[in-house]
């Protein structure tokens, strides 16, 4: 492999995901198998929520010329994220001082 294995790979229940061709490619890397269980389509909620912020607040009003550009905006963004803006679902507080609050 070009660019190394996973230890994990998660996903849905999805046909194209638990087909025989699929999860036995997966078994021949020695790649553990992680499935969202049947019914729950409100698990990735919150991880859908986030790369959809990252997308529109971030990717798509910057240009990255390569893989470092890109790293070090993701890195100021997810900063900027945690440390600075404040998300509504958490009572207008930023997630780190949710974590720290709940921490103590």
């Amino acid at each position: 492999m070009k660019y190394g294995k996973p230890e994990i790979f998660n996903t849905n229940q999805g046909s194209q995901f638990t087909s025989e061709v699929f999860t036995g490619l997966l078994k021949e890397h020695e790649i553990k198998i992680s499935m969202d269980g049947k019914g729950r389509a409100l698990d990735n909620v919150w991880i859908e929520r986030l790369w959809r912020s990252v997308k529109y607040e971030h990717i798509y009003l910057n240009v990255h010329e390569d893989g470092l550009s890109l790293y070090q905006g993701l890195k100021r963004y997810f900063n900027f994220y945690n440390r600075t803006r404040v998300h509504q679902s958490l009572d207008y507080s930023t997630p780190r001082e949710a974590y720290m609050a709940k921490a103590a």
